[in-house]
């Protein structure tokens, strides 16, 4: 299995191979090759930043002599006119890196400003509900967008189907029933020695939550439950297992299902619905680093 960081590589060169192919004959045709300069990275809208270590990683594998100096670290709220980097070094190369960068920057600091303004509201609504993020993520990002959600205070439901064993609607359906899906994941984890391996189980009705509980896992979903359902739901669970609310919840009805007493609450528009954060990258000493 590839590394995190061996991942991310191998995104950077697709990304750089799409957007330069043969070479960026703009800039190759205006900049000299021994041209130096510097770029700063503008902020240009409110929201919590995300996503040095990665811009680090796209400018040091394109060209490992530019020094980057980062100012505000990940996980900081940021404000129009902050500059959060400097990057110096051969022109030729801020000006190749720079729409990487950015693609990459600002789709992380989006989600990461979603998922605090989420998880932020459910605290201030008195609640110890915590926000997961789901696999609906940019494929290819999801290492990334992961990353980010935890950057915005969230917590990462799984990362693939690698870590965690999900039963969903159609797991259950072609195995007969929430019973045998719950007894066939644990003698699987006994057989192949994943011990540890947490098993969730996703339920629709009050039938499929008495089977789960009566088998035994360590996570209940409660699939587009209302909100008064799910407050019933987590009496009966009493603390047996963590429980989790999903299907169709947005910012605006989520309150009610975390008072509700839900462990969690999922939500796959925080990586499959963002808005990016605006940010640019502008030659140091440019009068547009002026916010107006």
């Amino acid at each position: 299995m590839l590394s995190v960081d061996e991942l991310n590589d191998r995104l950077i060169d697709l990304a750089f191979a799409e957007d330069i192919g043969d070479g960026d004959h703009t800039t190759l045709c205006c900049i000299p090759e021994t041209e130096m300069g510097e770029s700063k990275l503008l902020i240009k809208e409110a929201g919590i930043f995300a996503g040095a270590e990665i811009a680090k990683q796209v400018f040091h594998r394109f060209d490992p002599d530019l020094q980057v100096e980062v100012l505000i670290p990940d996980g900081t709220a940021v404000k129009p006119g902050d500059i959060v980097m400097n990057v110096k070094g051969k022109v030729q190369s801020l000006l190749q890196t720079e729409r990487l960068m950015l693609n990459i920057l600002q789709r992380m600091s989006g989600i990461a400003t979603m998922t605090h303004k989420y998880q932020q509201a459910l605290i201030d609504a008195g609640t110890t509900t915590r926000v997961l993020d789901t696999r609906k993520t940019t494929p290819g990002m999801r290492m990334l967008e992961k990353e980010a959600v935890k950057i915005g205070g969230g917590m990462n439901h799984r990362i693939g189907l690698f870590d965690m064993i999900l039963l969903k609607d159609n797991h259950i359906d072609f195995c007969g029933g929430v019973h045998k899906a719950i007894s066939r994941a644990k003698q699987y984890c006994k057989e192949h020695g994943l011990k540890g391996m947490k098993i969730e189980c996703e339920v629709r009705n009050w039938k499929e939550l008495d089977e789960a509980l009566a088998e035994g896992c360590d996570r209940i979903m409660f699939d587009n439950f209302t909100p008064e359902d799910t407050r019933r739901a987590v009496q009966i669970v009493a603390g047996r297992c963590e429980t989790e609310s999903s299907g169709g919840i947005t910012f605006d009805t989520m309150i009610p299902y975390a008072k509700a007493g839900v462990d969690f609450i999922s939500f796959g528009a925080l990586t499959h619905s963002v808005k990016g954060l605006d940010m640019s990258f502008k030659a140091a000493g440019s009068d547009k680093l002026i916010i107006k």
